[in-house]
Parts: structure tokens; C-alpha cells; sequence
């Protein structure tokens, strides 16, 4: 039998990977994650526990990429849905709703994710959290942004400020009020992207939440000047 191709071997290493990213979204989304070990990680993803270490330092390397893989996977299928759309405004309207569906649908996983972040050693720098970031930058671009790199991360502080004010345990903000605060900074009608049920629920007074996360005036303020 003749050796495999690199580029076949290269590939396994993908398929392997992406089964232990997976196991870990599924796992931690279950039981949390100090309830789930490396061990439990492999054996759901039907890998041998040696590659785990292979391809990532610890566990909350791992857990930071499987949900940066999780959140782009999620923001690609948002903003590429039919009918595809290269409007500026449906697009930032879709991720907007897009991050706020995770921290609605995955709120255990969600709520570890941002405990993580927010320790000393912050983002894990990867190649999921690298393609999240294309993703989210582009967006900024299509919504007519003339500055990407200063509005690309406000519109990322934004949301993870949304997804921790959506899980703070015992006081979370309705959803649908950090979207209408979301939507009103960015200039965007309620209608466009994903609208919940039954709207704005309680209303957007008081709940501007855009001011404990960035400074200046709101993009769409901005443009209009």
C-alpha cells in the first residue's frame, strides 16, 4: 500500500480537528465546562485523547476556538441565507441578530465563552476567531463604514456587551430590548434581518447599553454629519 498524499493527511488532521471543535461546542453546552474534561472531549469526537493536546495547548484554548468556529459558522449561514443580499444595512441587521440568537439558543456555552474572555489572557488568537473577525469586519465595511478598523471593534465590544448583559445570571436583559438598542445605533429598521415575536419586548427606553461599551457618536450620527 502506498503512503498517503500530504494533502491527504492534510485533510484527516482537518476532519479530526473539526470533530473535536464540535464535541467540545456539544459538551460544554451540556454539562459547562468544568464539568467537561479533555477526556470526555476526545471520546465524543471518537479521537485518541493525544490528539487533543496535539492540536490545542489546554482546554480553554480549545473551548475559545470551538465557540469563535461556532459564532463564524453561525454569522456565515446569517449573512449568506436566501435571499442573499449585498445590502449594507440586511447585512449588519443579520449578524446583530445572529450573535444575540447564540447567547438566546446556547446560553450555558455563551456564558462560559465570555467568562473566559473576560480573564487576563483574553482572546485566543486562532484561526476560527481569525475568520470571525473577516466576517464581522467585512460587515462593517457593506454598512458603510469610513474608518473599518476603528468601527470593527466598537461593533465587536457592542455585542459581546449585548451577550453579557443577554446571561448576567439573575438580571439578563430581554433580547429583543439589546437588539432595538443595537438596531437604533446602527441605524437599521426593526424589520430587517430576523425580527422576534411580538417586537421590542418592554421597549428600548432606558436600556442604552451602547454607552457602557464605546465612545462617541452612534455610526449612524456619524454619517450624517
Amino acid at each position: 500500500m502506498s503512503p498517503r498524499s500530504a494533502s491527504v493527511n492534510e485533510e484527516l488532521r482537518r476532519r479530526s480537528r473539526e470533530r473535536l471543535l464540535q464535541a467540545t461546542v456539544e459538551l460544554v453546552g451540556e454539562r459547562g465546562y468544568d464539568a467537561t474534561t479533555l477526556g470526555d472531549i476526545a471520546d465524543r469526537a471518537g479521537s485518541a485523547r493525544g490528539l487533543v493536546s496535539y492540536y490545542f495547548p489546554g482546554k480553554r484554548q480549545l473551548v475559545q476556538s470551538a465557540v469563535h468556529r461556532l459564532m463564524h459558522q453561525t454569522l456565515e449561514e446569517a449573512l449568506e441565507r436566501d435571499p442573499r443580499t449585498e445590502d449594507g444595512r440586511e447585512r449588519m441587521a443579520r449578524a446583530i441578530d445572529a450573535i444575540l440568537g447564540l447567547a438566546r439558543d446556547r446560553p450555558m456555552l455563551m456564558r462560559h465563552h465570555m467568562a473566559q474572555i473576560l480573564q487576563a489572557e483574553g482572546f485566543v488568537q486562532c484561526p476560527e476567531q481569525q475568520r470571525l473577525s473577516h466576517l464581522l469586519r467585512d460587515t462593517v465595511a457593506r454598512h458603510g463604514s469610513p474608518d473599518v478598523d476603528a468601527d470593527y471593534p466598537r461593533l465587536r465590544a457592542l455585542l459581546m456587551g449585548a451577550v453579557y448583559a443577554a446571561l448576567v445570571p439573575g438580571a439578563p436583559m430581554p433580547v429583543p430590548v439589546l437588539r432595538a438598542e443595537l438596531f437604533r445605533r446602527y441605524g437599521l429598521d426593526w424589520d430587517l434581518g430576523v425580527p422576534p415575536e411580538g417586537g421590542a419586548s418592554g421597549g428600548s427606553r432606558g436600556t442604552d447599553v451602547t454607552r457602557l461599551f464605546a465612545d462617541g457618536a452612534p455610526p449612524a450620527e456619524q454619517q450624517a454629519r
